[in-house]
C-alpha cells in the first residue's frame, strides 16, 4: 500500500491517544490519519464531562491539542457515524476503524420507582453544567433535600456541584445559564449513598478532599458506619495507599466532627446553608414517590461478606426527598454494523480487535478507550490501551480491508456533497480562542459556547447567509 489509511470515530482522549501512538508506530508506509467527531469540538469527557471547577484536570486538553496540531491528523467535526458516515463508507476509504465512542449513556439503577419524576442521570446532569450542545439550557432544582447514589468520583462531582455556592464558580468557565440555574437552587441537604462501606469507596483521595474545602457546607458522617469490621477493605489498604489518604480524610472529618458537637461555642455561630450526609452500607430499595414526583428514598444496611462484597441485613430506612440523582457507571452505545455487548455496553473485541458473535475476527475493526473495556480507569490506562490497540493494527496488517478510494480528498469530497457543515482543526482553534476570549473579558478561564449552530458558525468562519 502506498499509505495506510485509518479512520478514528471518536475525538476524546481515547481517539486521540490512538492517532498519536498510531502516527509513531513502526510501519514500512506512511499513516494517514482521519478522526470523525459527532460534536464540532473536540476533547469528548474531558470537554463535556469534567466540572469546571477542575482546571487542573483539564490541563490534559493541552497535550491533546498538541496531537491535533501535529499535522499528521485530520479532525472532521460535526459527522455522526450511522447516519452522516456508515461502515460501507469507511470501508470504501481507509484501510481500517478505531473505534473510540466513549461511554456516555447513564448505566441504570434496577429498583421500583426509579422513573418518577425528579430521578435523574449523572451523566445527563453533568452534561447539563458542562454546556452540551445537545442538552436543554434549563435543569430543575427545585428539590430541598436530594439523594445522589453512588461512591464514585462522578458522585462526588455532582454532589459538589450541587452544594456548592454559585459565587465560587463565577472564576470558571461555567456557562451563564447553569450559574443562573445555581442561584436558584433551592438544596438544603444533599445525601450521598454507598452500598459499601467507607473503607471501599472508588472516589479519588484528590475528589474527597475538595469536597471538604467547599464553603458553607457541613458534611455529616455516622459514627456507626466507621465502626463495622471490614477485613477485606483493610487488607486492600496494605496494596492501595489511595485508601490509606482516604481514610485519613476521613479520621479528620470525623475529628471535626465530634468537635463541633461538644463545642457549646459552636451553637452561637452561624450554621453552614447546607448540610451533606454522607451514608454508607446502603443499598438502593426503592423511589418513593407522590403523585408520581420523587418523595423519598428507600435504602437497606448492607454488611461485609468477607469478599469485597456485601449481604443484606434486612434492615431499611426512609430518608425524604424529592430527586435523586443516580451515578452507578456509564455505558457505551451501539454502533451500526458493529458486534455489541448489551450488558457490558462495550464493542466485542479481543485487546482491541473487534470480534463477532463466535469470536471471530472483524476485518478492519479495531476498538480503544471505554467502549473497549468499560468506563473504568483513568487518562493514563486510556494510553495503554490505545497502545494495544494499535499494536494489533499493525499485527495484522494484511487483515485490513482494501479501499476502492483510499485518497483524501475523496473523504472531503464526500462530506461536501453530503451537505456537512463540517469542522476542522483550523475552526476548533478559531472556537477555542473566541471561547478563551470571552471568558477573559469577564476574568474568567473562558466561556464556552452552548449552541451547536453558533459553534459551527464560529468554527466554519460563518454568518447568516454567508458561509465560507
Amino acid at each position: 500500500m502506498n499509505a495506510l489509511r485509518i479512520a478514528i470515530i471518536g475525538a476524546g482522549p481515547a481517539g486521540i491517544y490512538a492517532a498519536d501512538i498510531l502516527r509513531k508506530a513502526e510501519i514500512n508506509s506512511p499513516v494517514t490519519i482521519d478522526i470523525f467527531e459527532q460534536l464540532p469540538a473536540p476533547y469528548g469527557l474531558v470537554r463535556y464531562g469534567v466540572s469546571p471547577d477542575h482546571p487542573r484536570i483539564k490541563g490534559i486538553i493541552g497535550a491533546l491539542k498538541g496531537i491535533l496540531d501535529s499535522g499528521q491528523i485530520r479532525l472532521f467535526g460535526n459527522v455522526r457515524y450511522g447516519d452522516d458516515i456508515t461502515i460501507e463508507d469507511l470501508k470504501r476509504h481507509y484501510h481500517g476503524v478505531i473505534f473510540a465512542t466513549g461511554a456516555i449513556r447513564d448505566q441504570s439503577l434496577n429498583i421500583s420507582g426509579i422513573e418518577a419524576e425528579g430521578s435523574f442521570g449523572a451523566a445527563d446532569f453533568v452534561s447539563w453544567f458542562d454546556a452540551h450542545p445537545d442538552v436543554p439550557l434549563d435543569w430543575p432544582l427545585e428539590a430541598e433535600s436530594v439523594a445522589v447514589v453512588g461512591n464514585g468520583n462522578v458522585a462526588l462531582d455532582v454532589s459538589r456541584m450541587l452544594v456548592k455556592q454559585p459565587d465560587d464558580l463565577v472564576s470558571t468557565e461555567i456557562p451563564d445559564n447553569v450559574l443562573e440555574g445555581l442561584r436558584a437552587n433551592n438544596l438544603k441537604e444533599l445525601h450521598l449513598f454507598g452500598r459499601r462501606g467507607p473503607g471501599a469507596v472508588k472516589f479519588t483521595p484528590l475528589e474527597l478532599r475538595e469536597l471538604g474545602e467547599v464553603r458553607d457546607v457541613e458534611i455529616v458522617l455516622n459514627e456507626a458506619d466507621f465502626e463495622i469490621q471490614d477485613d477485606h477493605a483493610e487488607a486492600q489498604k496494605q496494596v492501595n495507599k489511595q485508601l490509606i489518604i482516604i481514610g485519613r480524610i476521613f479520621d479528620a472529618w470525623r475529628k471535626a466532627q465530634r468537635e463541633r458537637e461538644t463545642d457549646t461555642s459552636a451553637a452561637e455561630s452561624r450554621p453552614a446553608s447546607r448540610k451533606l450526609y454522607m451514608h454508607f452500607w446502603s443499598k438502593p430499595v426503592e423511589v418513593l414517590s407522590t403523585d408520581g414526583k420523587v418523595s423519598g428514598f428507600r435504602v437497606e444496611r448492607t454488611a461485609p461478606d468477607g469478599s469485597g462484597g456485601v449481604i443484606s441485613t434486612g434492615e431499611t430506612r426512609d430518608v425524604a426527598v424529592q430527586a435523586i440523582y443516580r451515578a452507578v457507571g456509564y455505558l457505551g452505545s451501539a454502533l451500526d454494523g458493529v458486534p455489541f455487548d448489551e450488558n457490558l455496553g462495550v464493542i466485542n473485541n479481543v485487546k482491541g480487535v473487534v470480534v463477532d458473535a463466535a469470536g471471530e475476527k472483524m476485518p478492519g475493526m479495531f476498538v480503544t478507550g471505554w467502549i473497549k473495556r468499560g468506563p473504568v480507569g483513568l487518562i493514563g490506562h486510556t494510553k495503554s490501551d490505545a497502545a494495544e490497540t494499535v499494536a494489533q493494527i499493525v499485527e495484522n496488517l494484511d487483515g485490513l480491508w482494501s479501499p476502492s478510494e483510499p485518497d483524501e480528498a475523496s473523504v472531503s469530497k464526500m462530506l461536501v456533497e453530503r451537505g456537512l457543515p463540517i469542522t476542522t482543526i483550523d475552526g476548533w482553534d478559531r472556537l477555542d480562542k473566541h471561547e478563551m476570549s470571552l471568558g477573559e473579558a469577564q476574568g474568567r478561564l473562558r466561556k464556552k459556547v452552548q449552541s451547536r449552530s453558533e459553534m459551527t458558525k464560529i468554527a466554519r468562519l460563518e454568518e447568516p447567509g454567508k458561509s465560507e
